[in-house]
Formats: structure tokens, C-alpha cells, sequence
């Protein structure tokens, strides 16, 4: 029972202190694949039990899905290093597809690279913060099978409300999308009518000069 305990308090302290380098740890020179391998496994990340680092496979993967930026040169900046860790902090909670999708509107959006991530990490460290002090709150009261159950709850329900932030922003991604293409039509009818118009007066114009 005392390992137990000690392991759940250890557990809550890697919450609340264990965080992925800030924007200013990250290198400011370009890093070689085995670099950046070696740079990602030993940022600390909070990754599932079994979860065995990235690997160039990975990365190649996600570059080739369009996840993550393109090496330049076969070099990673610190874009690539804040793609790279936002996915390894996601990966687990999300489908490609849905982090796909956040990753564009946070890191590629209105804003750049460096304030998306930073949001990123504004945010996980005020969640972690909470679920650490969920844990301090709960361990000395529960069991282990009603602490479980307390925490899959927890992740239920948080789960309902992503899939509902990201249906919406889905709907409103893809409401953009039809207008940006109405928009496109009504433009490429604007000029057939503006080239038909010219026709016709170049025609009643000859018609003119006969």
C-alpha cells in the first residue's frame, strides 16, 4: 500500500513539474535527423507507459501525411521541433486526421509557429496543473479501481467536449471552405461576362465602322 501511495504522489509530481522545453530552450540552429531524434526522447514529454520515443520512421511518416513540415535540406529548425512535440503530446488523445487539423489552425494559421506553441504549452500547463491537484485531492480517499474510475470519467468527459470543439471548427472549416469556393465561381463568372461584354462591343463597334 505505502508503493502504491508513493507511486501516485510520484505520479502527481511528474504532472505538475515535468513539461516540454519553452520556445527559447529549443536550439536556435538547424539539427540532423539523429539530432533531432535524440533532442525530442529527451525533452520530457509525458507519454503513455508504453510508448517507446519517436523514431525517423516516424517523422518520415509524418512528414509524408502532410503532420509535420518538410526537412530543409535535411535539416529540422525549431518549427519543426515545436511540430514534433506538439504531436508526440497529442498523438495519444487524438486521431491523425483531428491533430491534422489543429496543428494547421494553431501553427500554420493567422498566428506563426512560435505563438502557436506557445499557446500549446500555455495550455498544458495549466491542464496538468489541474489534474496533478485532482490527484493529491483524490489518492488519500480512494481506491485504486475508484480512482481509476474517477480519472476515465475525467477523460470521458473531456473527450465529449473535444469532439464537440472539433465538429464545430470542422463546420466552420468547411462553411470557409464553400464560400472561398462561391467565391471563386462568382469570380470566374464576373469575368466570362466581362469577355463577353468586350465581344459584344467589338462586334457592334465593326458593325459600326461598316
Amino acid at each position: 500500500m505505502k508503493d502504491q501511495k508513493a507511486a501516485l504522489r510520484e505520479c502527481a509530481e511528474t504532472l505538475r513539474h515535468q513539461r516540454p522545453h519553452s520556445w527559447e530552450e529549443f536550439p536556435d540552429f538547424p539539427l540532423y535527423m539523429d539530432q533531432l531524434l535524440a533532442y525530442i526522447n529527451n525533452q520530457q514529454i509525458i507519454t503513455a507507459d508504453d510508448d517507446d520515443g519517436l523514431t525517423a520512421a516516424m517523422v518520415n511518416n509524418y512528414t509524408k501525411s502532410g503532420l509535420v513540415p518538410r526537412a530543409e535540406g535535411k535539416k529540422y529548425s525549431r518549427d519543426h521541433i515545436a511540430y514534433l512535440t506538439a504531436v508526440c503530446t497529442l498523438k495519444h488523445a487524438l486521431a491523425a486526421r483531428d491533430l491534422d487539423l489543429l496543428l494547421r489552425e494553431e501553427l500554420r494559421g493567422e498566428s506563426n509557429v512560435e505563438q502557436g506553441y506557445r499557446r500549446l504549452c500555455r495550455t498544458l500547463d495549466r491542464v496538468l496543473n489541474e489534474i496533478s491537484g485532482e490527484m493529491d485531492d483524490v489518492s488519500g480517499r480512494l481506491s485504486l479501481a475508484d480512482g481509476a474510475i474517477h480519472f476515465a470519467v475525467l477523460s470521458y468527459a473531456a473527450a465529449v467536449a473535444g469532439s464537440r470543439y472539433l465538429t464545430l471548427l470542422k463546420e466552420e472549416k468547411a462553411e470557409e471552405l464553400a464560400e472561398e469556393r462561391q467565391r471563386e465561381l462568382e469570380a470566374k463568372e464576373l469575368k466570362k461576362q466581362s469577355r463577353r461584354s468586350a465581344k459584344k462591343k467589338k462586334s457592334e463597334d465593326e458593325e459600326t465602322h461598316e
